[in-house]
């Protein structure tokens, strides 16, 4: 056998007894939790992780266009959110701002302000989550919004896939699923998918966990659009984070300076 076949040989044995090949569990290995220990649990991350000033690798493949830039962001879970895309040898191009009410995106290559309401359509102007700035806020700090007047399943379902445990909330418009997956003695919340009508409307996965109990946050974060797939939507990869923050009002409201045209525009952009 010649040197190159051994190589490759140990390279095959490798990844066959390596990491590469660990699948998630057929069955739960574990005693079911309860849908009331799982909303618990996510009411608490709620509780903790309520804000975050992060710089952010954001890759968003929606429409068919690729569009990466670093992007430094301000979080809070209500739905105030500041975006700045920045680009190499350029700095800030773009900056989005919203108070969860209203919007504005300062594009500096065209020294423009678009404001408007902060609809979906609108608040993905920068990052293309197209949803409102609370759900928007919840996906970036790595759960999911409860929706409103939601109730609980009775059950907890297990998705043998993931390897999860899954949290079924029922609103009156769209039912929520969230995974939760044990790794080692915590419980993070590893994905999320809303429905209405049968239909699946987006879903989220996270990866690559920092911190500890209930205000451990995913540093991988990826979004799809219906029954897209990851590869179709937006991933952001957290380079530094700081939870806890309190920035000022301020900072989710943009003016116009001077020479600064402004453009008032509706839903849609």
């Amino acid at each position: 056998m010649t040197r190159a076949s051994l190589i490759k040989g140990s390279l095959v044995t490798s990844l066959l007894l390596g990491g590469c090949v660990h699948k998630p569990p057929v069955a739960r290995p574990y005693a079911a939790p309860t849908a009331e220990e799982l909303s618990a649990l996510l009411a608490a991350r709620a509780s903790a992780v309520r804000s975050m000033n992060a710089r952010a690798k954001a890759t968003s493949w929606l429409d068919g266009e690729r569009v990466r830039a670093t992007v430094l962001m301000l979080v809070e879970r209500d739905g105030h959110l500041r975006f700045e895309a920045e680009v190499s040898l350029q700095g800030t191009v773009a900056t989005l701002a919203t108070d969860g009410r209203t919007f504005a995106l300062l594009d500096a290559r065209k020294n423009e302000l678009a404001r408007g309401p902060a609809c979906p359509a609108n608040v993905a102007s920068l990052i293309r989550i197209p949803l409102a700035p609370a759900d928007v806020a919840a996906i970036v700090l790595g759960d999911a919004r409860r929706p409103p007047e939601a109730a609980l399943a009775p059950d907890v379902a297990w998705d043998a896939e993931r390897g999860a445990d899954v949290l079924e909330l029922a609103g009156p418009t769209e039912t929520l699923h969230v995974f939760f997956a044990r790794h080692g003695a915590a419980v993070d919340v590893v994905g999320a998918e809303a429905l209405a009508g049968g239909k699946r409307l987006w879903r989220t996965a996270y990866d690559d966990f920092e911190g500890a109990g209930a205000a451990r946050v995913p540093t991988t974060l990826r979004y799809a659009e219906g029954a897209g797939s990851y590869d179709d939507g937006v991933e952001i990869k957290l380079k530094d984070h700081e939870l806890g923050v309190t920035p000022p009002e301020a900072a989710f409201t943009l003016s116009p300076q001077p020479g600064v045209t402004v453009k008032d525009v509706g839903c849609g952009g």
